[in-house]
């Protein structure tokens, strides 16, 4: 009769909680926990997307001087380009960077002869090229097994290009003027 009784228990046990929708979810096995910081990555990988296109700047007009590369890169693209700071485990092993001055230097300021480009026509290239220097402090900590904390001067170099296209129509002053209103809307 215990058989009977055994038998019985578990039917109830499993069938009260299927009946009522507690029991386990048959899907549930595919379920996979993720870290916090996957979504911080992805939003990394996938909001700055006009770093790496090049833009389309009206003609260069003749009798006007020469456009200078005045645009250098922001504080923010240079910080994201530095390589990635390792992660540590809390109170194990943490590194910080603090203290950090950038230094930018124009190396490249030239403009190539017009060429025709798929998608865009007739241009002339403007290289922009810039010398980074990245002077910051590197704090590594630990406070276990014992407590450590060693502080040291970095310097880190980034080149960062910002090549620009200019439109190329001619040398006719009227349609120079003519695409940089349209282009510009003045």
């Amino acid at each position: 009769m215990s058989w009977v009784r055994r038998k019985l228990l578990i039917l109830v046990a499993v069938g009260i909680p299927a009946a009522t929708g507690c029991g386990l979810h048959p899907m549930a096995f595919l379920l996979v926990p993720t870290p916090p910081w996957v979504a911080e990555r992805m939003e990394e990988k996938y909001q700055h997307t006009n770093d790496t296109r090049t833009p389309i700047l009206g003609p260069i007009r003749d009798g006007y001087p020469m456009p200078l590369c005045e645009d250098a890169p922001g504080d923010k693209e240079v910080l994201r380009a530095l390589p990635r700071i390792a992660r540590g485990v809390p109170y194990v092993y943490e590194e910080f960077r603090g203290d950090v001055q950038i230094v930018k230097n124009r190396l490249v300021d030239t403009i190539d002869p017009p060429r025709f480009y798929p998608l865009v026509g007739m241009a002339q290239l403007h290289h922009c090229h810039w010398e980074n220097v990245i002077y910051y402090t590197e704090t590594v900590q630990s406070s276990y097994p014992f407590p450590t904390y060693v502080k040291k001067r970095r310097t880190q170099v980034i080149y960062i290009d910002k090549d620009h296209l200019h439109l190329y129509v001619g040398a006719n002053p009227d349609m120079q003027k003519k695409i940089l209103n349209e282009m510009t809307k003045y």
